[in-house]
């Protein structure tokens, strides 16, 4: 697994990833990113920092860190989808951990994601790395084709906290920080 930036030339690619993608794991996209245009937009706004996991030369899962404004202007929210095939394979914890150093380094103090309250896999694996449960929306997500109402948890990691403790423990050299 290679983790890397995701730059203008990865169009086609994350076209495909986008698209190949479920409904359901397009969820937290909050836009179509099937529309091509759509796709673009979220690869080369510089304000968001667009990160892959790569599985040989194919994108196996995609991360983007959305930086909030105003007096959230210290907030980034990550947007994380691992393609159906790849998942329980470690991209998205490795991916995940990324976008923390990721936060840090561009100078936010708090990184929220939001999750399906039913994704106990994806829930398990946030927690693990620090997140923790900020709220719960009750019937937030409905599903388009049944109509199905869906919880959802919005978890939030302070990355400045969970630093300072890896600095005193001496263990930020081994994330390259």
């Amino acid at each position: 697994m290679q983790l890397r930036e995701i730059t203008g030339h990865d169009a086609p690619a994350v076209q495909e990833f986008f698209t190949d993608l479920t409904d359901e794991a397009r969820t937290f996209f909050w836009d179509d990113v099937t529309d091509p245009a759509v796709a673009r937009r979220w690869i080369s706004d510089p304000r968001r920092h667009a990160t892959c996991a790569l599985d040989g030369d194919r994108i196996a899962a995609f991360a983007a860190l959305v930086p909030l404004t105003n007096w959230s202007s210290h907030v980034a929210e990550l947007v994380l989808v691992v393609a159906s095939w790849a998942r329980r394979q470690g991209h998205g914890r490795a991916l995940a951990q990324a976008m923390l150093i990721g936060a840090l380094h561009g100078g936010f103090t708090k990184v929220t994601v939001q999750v399906a309250a039913d994704q106990p896999g994806a829930l398990a694996m946030f927690q693990a790395i620090g997140f923790e449960g900020e709220a719960l929306l009750r019937d937030h997500l409905r599903t388009p084709e049944t109509g199905q109402m869906r919880d959802l948890i919005i978890l939030s990691h302070h990355v400045e906290e969970t630093y300072s403790t890896m600095l005193a423990a001496g263990l930020h050299t081994a994330f390259g920080s």
